[in-house]
């Protein structure tokens, strides 16, 4: 696999499951944060996967972009040599979106993490 499919496939594949990670992480940490009345662990594991969302979203929009612009330069009308083309860049618009979806999943896990506590039944 070359760099340019792992832009793609990082956040089409890997991000939804570091979103999940996250998650299951963040209620693993509740009972040691309630312990120590502190949400630092909280935090720590929510920003890490909120900034590992963004960097394979940025990854993946750069990758769309550079597609998009390859695909203008060429503009060839009903070629079939441009289909791997097409579906190279239809594939990173769609890592583009997953991105910014599960950025905002992560973004809202941290919300909630700031504004309850950890010890809230």
């Amino acid at each position: 696999m070359n760099l340019r499919a792992f832009k793609v496939w990082a956040a089409l594949l890997l991000i939804p499951s570091v979103v999940l990670l996250c998650q299951t992480l963040a209620y693993a940490a509740v009972p040691q944060s309630c312990a120590a009345q502190t949400g630092w662990l909280l935090h720590a594991v929510n920003v890490a996967a909120l900034l590992a969302c963004v960097a394979a979203t940025l990854l993946a929009g750069h990758e769309w972009r550079r597609l998009r612009s390859e695909q203008q330069a060429e503009a060839t009308v009903d070629s079939d040599a441009a289909a791997p083309a097409v579906r190279q860049g239809f594939l990173a618009a769609a890592a583009a979106g997953v991105g910014l979806l599960f950025t905002l999943v992560a973004a809202t896990q941290w919300f909630a993490a700031w504004v309850l506590s950890p010890c809230l039944q």
